[in-house]
């Protein structure tokens, strides 16, 4: 393989959790604005506005980055959930 497949893993990202990754540290890294993440990484804006939310309170003083559940997938049943997508239950 030569260096630009390598960096196209990088650049061009395919798995989900992946994209999720690399679109969060395009906003809070290099500080692109969320509108372009969005189109660059095939998300919707409204979606990468959440994300980032959920992301900022995964991180605040009481959950350190490390301790973070936030790219956890969970197993239930046969399928699996990322954290920040199970239903939360209704009141």
């Amino acid at each position: 393989m030569d260096n630009a497949t390598y960096k196209d893993f990088f650049t061009h990202p395919t798995h989900p959790y992946q994209r999720r990754y690399e679109a969060l540290r395009a906003i809070f890294v290099e500080g692109r604005p969320q509108k372009e993440v969005a189109e660059v990484f095939g998300f919707a804006y409204r979606t990468i506005r959440q994300l980032a939310y959920e992301f900022r309170l995964h991180c605040d003083a009481e959950n350190p980055p490390d301790a973070s559940p936030f790219f956890v997938i969970f197993n239930v049943g046969d399928s699996q959930i990322p954290a920040t997508t199970r239903r939360r239950p209704q009141r």
